[in-house]
């Protein structure tokens, strides 16, 4: 595994994240469509937020099941708590210093399908 840093866009947000990194989720649901992320799961204990959750606005719809942290600064979603992993997040391998992303191969989630 390696260690990564990671931060929104105006750096609001900081994280340090331990992958191994060899693929990014790209999802169709209608959110995740229009946000573009390229993202990653992990397990809790890989994930260090150096920011207080309590400076981040907190997005959820649906079945408010899934939470989205956002920068309140820049609108940037650097990590999730997804809805069907509630116990994992998703890191946007975006916000991810460091990383070449055309040399990661990309999955196909189809969250569209979900009820």
């Amino acid at each position: 595994m390696q260690t990564y840093n990671g931060a929104c866009h105006c750096g609001h947000i900081q994280f340090e994240v331990d992958l191994e990194l060899d693929h990014v989720r790209v999802c169709d649901c209608s959110i995740c469509r229009k946000r573009g992320a390229l993202n990653f799961r992990v397990e809790e204990s890989q994930l260090r937020v150096l920011t207080p959750v309590s400076d981040m606005t907190l997005y959820q719809w649906h079945t408010a099941t899934a939470k989205d942290y956002f920068c309140p600064i820049c609108g940037i979603l650097p990590f999730r708590r997804p809805r069907t992993a509630p116990e994992l997040w998703t890191i946007n391998v975006r916000c991810l210093d460091d990383v070449n992303l055309d040399e990661i191969p990309v999955k196909k989630v189809f969250g569209s399908q979900l009820d």
